[in-house]
């Protein structure tokens, strides 16, 4: 099986026999937009480490987690676009949360949120019932990860520097983070692309810290993005009727797999109130392996054991 996490960060395959084993890996860079022919790159160069010669079919199955096929017909489409390079003799495309749930889950039903650049969620019942967001950005209902943490940060820190807002320490802590002397210049070089957008996302220790430091403003913040996080796995539980079930509930993203107190705390609270028996976790495997397991559920007797393997791997890796 060949087993695909295609981020806007960084992109890992993986060649997965059908017991478990692992018998190679690839790793390039990420897509804002799925990129076939970076895929067909590390598909053969993960081919290539597994002994294979790199051309042809490489696998019987292809599981495929992607950022950005935010719709059931996107799926669909980069199906047909993968089947057509003929890694194998099937294809299946999920959007990237799919591959976190099933990472962090001990079974192949929860719910997962994802909140590293933006924010996203998906829920599976019991009974294969899927509970989606549109998860577009701020007109489809949208709010947190790092890309938007970074904004207001921004915000507050740049109208604490001139006047129009209350005092933050975010004031000195996000120059602080560039080796800038004020806010006024970090603003300058993100307008002159001196700091790029993958520089912003990674903003969110920033605002921990602040947090940790008792600032009222980057509280209020962190507290905001629990609230987030809990609304949309509190609308997918209840959507699929697993508000009084044991569901796991997989938090990751790079903002949540910092594993901050106060926001994996505010977000347990409040999911404590509306549905006290689920159980929230985080994975400790890659979302590659979640990919990997998609496609080991496909193959029903074994895929158990197949599993544990498949975990035992990626958790010693």
């Amino acid at each position: 099986m060949l087993a695909i996490d295609g981020g806007n960060s960084k992109t890992d395959v993986a060649l997965v026999a059908a017991d478990g084993r692992v018998l190679g890996t690839a790793r390039g860079p990420g897509a804002l937009v799925p990129d076939p022919e970076g895929l067909e790159v590390l598909v053969r160069e993960a081919a290539r480490t597994a002994g294979l010669d790199g051309s042809g079919p490489v696998a019987d199955h292809t599981s495929a987690c992607l950022a950005n096929a935010d719709l059931p017909e996107e799926e669909a489409a980069l199906a047909r676009e993968l089947s057509a390079r003929g890694w194998s003799g099937s294809t299946r495309v999920y959007n990237d949360t799919f591959a976190l749930l099933r990472s962090g889950s001990a079974r192949p039903w929860g719910v997962a949120v994802v909140c590293g650049a933006g924010i996203n969620c998906v829920g599976i019942g019991p009974d294969g019932r899927v509970s989606r967001f549109l998860a577009l950005g701020m007109f489809t209902g949208d709010w947190g990860g790092g890309s938007w943490l970074a904004d207001e940060m921004m915000w507050w820190a740049m109208r604490a520097e001139d006047g129009r807002g209350p005092q933050t320490v975010l004031r000195e802590l996000v120059p602080a983070r560039f080796g800038l002397d004020s806010v006024h210049e970090v603003a300058v070089a993100v307008h002159q692309r001196r700091i790029g957008a993958d520089a912003l996302v990674a903003m969110s220790p920033v605002l921990f810290q602040a947090a940790d430091a008792g600032d009222q403003v980057a509280g209020a913040l962190v507290d905001r993005q629990a609230e987030e996080v809990f609304l949309m796995a509190r609308v997918a539980l209840e959507r699929l009727g697993l508000l009084e079930s044991d569901a796991e509930v997989v938090l990751g993203g790079g903002v949540l797999a910092a594993r901050h107190p106060r926001l994996i705390g505010g977000i347990r609270d409040r999911l404590g109130q509306v549905a006290p028996r689920a159980v929230l976790c985080q994975p400790d495997i890659p979302p590659v392996a979640g990919a990997a397991l998609l496609g080991l559920d496909r193959l029903g007797r074994g895929a158990a054991a197949a599993a544990t393997r498949l975990r035992a791997h990626y958790s010693v890796g």
